[in-house]
């Protein structure tokens, strides 16, 4: 085991404990003051000097003892919306609060990283950079707030992870491009005319024109984006009417568009008011349309995912580090890689044997916590080579 190895080993512990901590205490995007208080604590305990950013974020630098680059690492802190129904005995304590995403855990490996470097910091090459983000979860991400308050001013790359339930514990997932995908939203408002269920004649049935739409606007992908291309049009909401013998004069449609390339990306939204436009127009309906922007594509950049994944093999070997295929979900890491390179990668948390099989944003959410322990280690090793790189 390297010396990283061992020291990991010694924190683990104390990284679960913090990990669980955070977990009963969540706290939602831009409230995370109580999280931020915390880091600053653990930080101050190791002897680094830290300070708030973003509202609710903290930073902090490592010097080591040689010249050299500057690193920066990220962990985002916020929690969901979602009634924590974990049954362990850190189950949230902030009733419909929940940290389902595992960011709770992305603070604890964070704080672990840190613990091990001030250990080794006459080793270190140049600076390393905690940056620890609110608010990755609410659009617009606490990322640009984050950049536009100095969080990369002088750094020469940046690294970031996700605990994800998906990949099994003891394996993480590099992607040598393409990651995930820009999180757009929607919005469709169709008018028409209600009236007596017995007497459609003099209606304009908003109910059945959003179910017309409903089903177009799945034609998009289908049959207007290349097929070698990757896109998502979905839709989860769809509200008309409030009993069975009204027909409704209002339908409100909200879905979510996944894409990488800006030109698919406005190809879709073009065709999704296109297809609303033509579909009311028949009708003699009208609508509103409204679009959300979330994230850009997270695209990785190569040398720095070999980095990563030349770290996983040292730590898990060759055989648990695995090239992934891009997801569909969106991540606002896309940030701090339009501004300065570096690469993001998943640590797995998965393992049927204890249970651990509900994914992200799921009531029942969890992790195995063996893998902040080569989480953190991984993240360590692949800072000090880029910092040497």
């Amino acid at each position: 085991m390297t010396t990283i190895g061992v020291i990991a080993q010694k924190h683990h512990k104390s990284v679960i404990e913090l990990r669980r901590y955070l977990h009963r205490f969540p706290e939602l995007s831009n409230q995370e003051f109580n999280t931020q208080k915390h880091i600053i604590k653990e930080l101050t305990a190791i002897g680094l000097a830290c300070h708030s950013i973003a509202k609710t974020g903290v930073i902090a630098e490592l010097e080591g003892g040689k010249p050299g680059k500057t690193i920066a690492i990220r962990a985002d802190m916020d929690a969901l919306e979602i009634v924590d129904e974990c049954g362990k005995s850190y189950q949230s304590q902030n009733h419909g609060v929940c940290h389902a995403c595992g960011h709770d855990g992305h603070v604890a490996m964070l704080i672990g990283v840190a613990k091990i470097l001030v250990e080794i910091k006459e080793e270190i090459e140049g600076k390393i950079r905690f940056l620890f983000q609110p608010s990755e979860e609410h659009f617009p991400g606490g990322a640009k707030f984050m950049i536009e308050e100095g969080a990369l001013d002088g750094v020469d790359a940046i690294i970031g992870a996700h605990l994800w339930e998906p990949m099994k514990v003891g394996t993480i997932g590099i992607t040598f491009d393409r990651l995930m995908a820009s999180p757009d939203e929607f919005t469709i408002k169709i008018k028409g005319r209600g009236g007596h269920g017995s007497m459609p004649q003099q209606t304009v049935d908003a109910l059945l024109v959003g179910a017309q739409l409903t089903v177009a606007l799945q034609t998009i992908v289908s049959r207007n984006v290349d097929p070698l291309e990757q896109a998502v049009v979905s839709l989860g909401y769809f509200r008309a009417g409030e009993t069975f013998n009204i027909i409704p004069d209002t339908a409100v449609i909200k879905g979510t568009v996944r894409s990488f390339e800006p030109s698919i990306r406005a190809l879709i939204f073009e065709r999704i008011e296109q297809i609303t436009k033509g579909i009311c127009e028949a009708n003699n309906a009208s609508y509103e349309f409204e679009k959300v922007l979330g994230f850009p594509a997270l695209i990785n950049h190569p040398e720095y995912s070999k980095v990563i994944g030349e770290a996983g093999v040292i730590v898990l070997g060759k055989e648990n580090v695995l090239t992934i295929n891009p997801v569909m979900g969106g991540e606002d890491f896309s940030y701090y890689l339009e501004k300065v390179p570096g690469a993001f990668f998943f640590i797995g948390v998965g393992n049927v044997e204890k249970g651990i099989i509900y994914p992200q944003h799921h009531p029942k959410y969890d992790i195995d916590e063996d893998a902040l322990c080569y989480g953190m280690e991984i993240m360590a090793t692949a800072a000090l080579a880029l910092a040497h790189k």
